[in-house]
């Protein structure tokens, strides 16, 4: 990757669909699905590096990429919706990563939950999935953006006791996935800290340098592979200050993909008052909160 990265994250699947047709209620329409994900596309996209969409929407959407915004898609069946307890990811029935270049994508995306404490089996298990797409990628001359989300099962998501082990599994899981063996071009890691439990921001359980050095520490884990922040679904203000955080960290890191933390707010906009309110509300609201991302970023 030779530029920063100013991605915005279109790719959920059946939940967004789902959270769709509940804002719209009885103005419901199948096709809503698509429109949205048009609209974010049009709408963001000429001041967005790269959109990314998924394997089902996103063929369906190719031709309404704007000039200068490389197409992405993702290669899962269904995002962030897996295959049982051992949480490996489901791959598209529609897609191949051969088809990639034929489509002219030449950037895919791919997430696994991946927990450094689990079982070694299950976690060989993940490492061969995804180092088979790695090379796979190569093969196929495409970039190759891997995206693990870390979990613990002995601690959940927003509680103290995840807070305070996530910046070590975060850094564990960018120290195996920047091997050369997953060829990976990008790393998509969250932020390694969860802000709600930061001093400033929540809870005093982590001290400002506490968080700084989670930051680094990522960094260095990292090494020469380029690393994007995700936003995981936090408000807006939180990202914006999770990449202030990086730069005050002296964090190496290549942009950023952001995805419900611009748009969250445009699917009930989208289900009050139609294409036209959503379409009003993102040339506003949401390229307002892209740019503020693309300056801290920069």
């Amino acid at each position: 990757m030779t530029r920063r990265m100013h991605g915005v994250a279109v790719d959920a699947g059946s939940g967004l669909a789902a959270a769709i047709a509940e804002a719209r209620g009885a103005a419901a329409d199948p096709g809503d699905h698509l429109r949205f994900k048009e609209i974010v596309l049009t709408e963001l996209g000429p001041e967005a590096t790269t959109v990314l969409l998924d394997a089902d929407c996103g063929p369906k959407l190719l031709a309404r990429y704007p000039d200068g915004c490389a197409p992405m898609l993702a290669y899962e069946a269904d995002v962030y919706h897996i295959s049982g307890e051992d949480r490996i990811t489901r791959l598209p029935d529609n897609l191949a990563v051969a088809d990639y270049p034929r489509l002219g994508v030449r950037q895919l995306k791919f997430f696994m939950y991946y927990a450094p404490n689990d079982p070694d089996d299950l976690n060989h298990k993940k490492c061969e999935i995804i180092e088979r797409i790695g090379r796979e990628c190569g093969e196929a001359g495409i970039d190759f953006l891997f995206e693990p989300l870390v979990y613990d099962r002995n601690a959940a998501p927003g509680t103290a006791e995840f807070a305070a082990i996530k910046p070590g599994l975060v850094e564990r899981a960018v120290a195996t996935f920047a091997q050369p063996r997953f060829n990976a071009a990008v790393l998509k890691v969250e932020v390694p800290v969860d802000l709600a439990f930061v001093d400033g921001f929540g809870q005093a359980e982590r001290s400002r340098d506490e968080a700084l050095a989670a930051f680094r520490n990522l960094s260095r884990a990292a090494g020469d592979l380029p690393i994007v922040f995700l936003s995981a679904g936090v408000p807006f203000d939180w990202f914006e200050a999770s990449l202030n955080m990086a730069n005050d960290a002296g964090c190496d890191y290549a942009g950023f993909m952001c995805g419900r933390a611009i748009w969250s707010d445009a699917v009930g906009v989208f289900g009050q008052g139609g294409a036209d309110a959503m379409r009003a509300w993102l040339a506003d609201t949401g390229l307002k909160r892209l740019r503020r991302l693309k300056a801290v970023a920069n």
